[in-house]
């Protein structure tokens, strides 16, 4: 079998290949800054501002590899808690739509 370091390099290669030079990069990690859904919401909105392609990296389960980390321009967390990365996915997915309810000012997100 592979070890956690040849698998995380293998998917650092995967990741900095799928992303492009003028992307904005948010890695979510265990040390990034915590955000609410409010300060999510107004970060999301400033990122993309510049008319970049605002990208999330999810690392697997040994975490993102420091080349990754390098790459991004910003670092949260959903939680202090340890998470699986599938539900990282369908949190972060949830937050950005109601990130987007808000400066729609659609009904969805009721704070």
């Amino acid at each position: 079998g592979q070890t956690p370091a040849k698998l995380m390099a293998a998917e650092a290669e995967r990741i900095l290949a799928a992303i492009e030079p003028d992307d904005f990069v948010v890695v979510l990690d265990e040390h990034g800054a915590d955000l609410d859904t409010q300060a999510f919401a107004k970060a999301l909105a400033g990122w993309g501002r510049e008319g970049e392609r605002v990208v999330f990296v999810i690392g697997g389960p040994d975490g993102l590899s420091p080349d990754v980390k390098a790459r991004a321009r910003t670092t949260i967390r959903l939680s202090a808690m340890t998470l699986p990365h599938a539900l990282c996915r369908v949190l972060l997915a949830e937050q950005i739509y109601r990130a987007w309810s808000i400066y729609a000012n659609h009904p969805y997100h009721r704070a």
